[in-house]
């Protein structure tokens, strides 16, 4: 079992950059992908990164590439998601997730067995 927490939100001016963290608990952290989803308000939620449980492997849909950086340090227990070139379409709530290594789809919310309470992300134009 994971326990996920996120920070590192807040309110950015457009162009501008954040990065989050997100804090795992629990003794089997390294055996999850960590990714990261966001959500606007009357949106669905959007999946936006995914690394792999050594932090080997990276992917990205288009809407965030050459933009935002997932990383991890499983010694801290802890991912982070670094986010450059910030545009007002990035305001949502960001949501830290883990996925277990077997579980296929890794843009689908189902595919993550953990979630965190989210951090809001604001982009001011």
């Amino acid at each position: 079992q994971v326990q996920l927490v996120e920070s590192g939100g807040g309110l950015v001016q457009a162009g501008g950059s954040l990065r989050l963290s997100c804090a795992a608990s629990g003794r089997t952290f390294s055996a999850y992908g960590m990714g990261w989803f966001r959500q606007a308000p009357g949106k669905e939620r959007e999946w936006i990164a995914l690394i792999s449980w050594s932090g080997g492997t990276t992917y990205y849909p288009d809407s965030v590439k050459g933009r935002f950086t997932i990383s991890r340090d499983n010694a801290k227990k802890t991912a982070y998601l670094q986010m450059n070139s910030l545009k007002p379409e990035d305001t949502a709530v960001y949501y830290c997730a883990a996925k277990l290594i077997a579980a296929t789809g890794m843009t689908m919310a189902t595919s993550y067995a953990y979630w965190g309470q989210g951090t809001q992300v604001t982009v001011s134009s």
